[in-house]
């Protein structure tokens, strides 16, 4: 199975300790408290099932909140540079939000697990040994995020863990054979462990009795300003990636590696995102901004920086993508924790993953999932301040 490269997944291999800078504050001298895990009500769905949100904090000034409605990442706080812990994840007070009209028309997928298949899958098929399989076209002929009801839109179980000075929560679901149009009972786990280096790492695993496709990633929107804050266009942003996948008019790869030398997408260097977002290349005209994946070189995916925090997020991954989003599709009818509008540019995701459209693309890395074998993949946002 070619689903993901064969890596170690310790702690020691995927932290981010190493790439910051030495005028960085340290997680490790910051003072020190026990991790705790809570649980408290969230809300309820209209059909009755109760929902649940969990509370990890690491004793060092970082604390995640996550649902077991979609899995998803509520709110997110890390210290800036004077050690004050901020939200800087964009999200809802509520279920309600989450459940909202606004936000089914919108769709932007707030924190949340993306399954089966992350990103997009042209003309809403593929076909696995010979057969072909239509899934939902929820983004014109396309199909997006799994379908109309995806992981996103699931409810978990959970299971909280606790282990040396780390905190972690399992959630686990088994995705039928034929949801949304895919084959074989898919079992699914995606653990968040905060650890006391300040990071967030998200493991990955799937299990299936049939062969079948899978693409798991996180969709939460950041801004290292804080939510609410406004724009992220002065973030500096570098990509450890010299390939991007380009897309046609409906954001589907068309299958090249292209080089980003010379072209808005060229983040070998840092470059503030805003900087040529508003470029007439045509690859920029289509997304409305940037809403590519590009082909990474390592392990380090990214790194971003804000200037008034002082904040840092480096990405690390197993995963040979990085869908990079600026927001462009944020429209402000959406009202977020610090009750604020949500516009055009106010959060990025750094979402890890295999290519879009892997299940037609023969030359991209396979997501074919078969029975016998494991999906399991990890990606680490290990924040710092300088």
């Amino acid at each position: 199975m070619k689903l993901t490269r064969p890596v170690a997944t310790s702690a020691a291999v995927l932290t981010a300790t190493a790439l910051v800078p030495a005028a960085a504050v340290s997680a490790a001298a910051a003072p020190s408290a026990a991790p705790k895990i809570s649980k408290e009500a969230f809300g309820a769905l209209p059909s009755g099932t109760k929902i649940e949100r969990y509370t990890l904090s690491n004793g060092r000034g970082m604390r995640v909140r996550i649902l077991t409605y979609g899995g998803i990442v509520q709110s997110l706080d890390v210290p800036d540079r004077r050690g004050r812990s901020g939200n800087v994840a964009l999200g809802f007070k509520s279920l309600a939000g989450y459940l909202s009209e606004a936000y089914a028309t919108e769709n932007p997928y707030f924190g949340a697990i993306i399954g089966r298949f992350g990103n997009r899958i042209g003309k809403a098929s593929f076909t696995l040994d010979g057969k072909t399989y239509k899934v939902p076209a929820n983004d014109g002929v396309n199909s997006l995020h799994g379908g109309n009801n995806g992981f996103d839109k699931r409810v978990w179980k959970a299971q909280p863990i606790k282990k040396g000075r780390e905190v972690s929560l399992r959630l686990t679901r088994v995705s039928p054979d034929g949801e949304e149009g895919y084959p074989g009972n898919l079992t699914t786990a995606v653990t968040y462990t905060l650890t006391p280096r300040n990071e967030l790492r998200i493991g990955y695993k799937a299990t299936t009795d049939k062969p079948t496709v899978v693409n798991l990633t996180n969709h939460t929107y950041f801004n290292l300003a804080g939510e609410g804050s406004g724009g992220v266009y002065d973030h500096s942003m570098r990509i450890n990636a010299k390939r991007y996948t380009p897309v046609d008019t409906g954001l589907i790869p068309t299958g090249k590696l292209a080089p980003v030398a010379g072209t808005p997408l060229d983040f070998t260097k840092p470059h503030k995102i805003g900087q040529r977002i508003r470029s007439n290349h045509p690859q920029m005209v289509r997304g409305r901004g940037y809403d590519h994946n590009w082909v990474l070189n390592g392990r380090h995916a990214a790194r971003v920086t804000e200037p008034r925090s002082g904040r840092i997020m480096d990405v690390l991954t197993t995963e040979p993508g990085l869908q990079f989003y600026s927001g462009n599709f944020l429209t402000g009818r959406l009202v977020g924790t610090s009750g604020r509008a949500y516009r055009q540019g106010d959060g990025f995701c750094l979402e890890t993953q295999h290519f879009p459209d892997s299940p037609n693309k023969p030359n991209f890395p396979s997501t074919t999932l078969r029975p016998g074998k494991t999906y399991n993949t990890t990606t680490t946002y290990a924040f710092s301040a300088r």
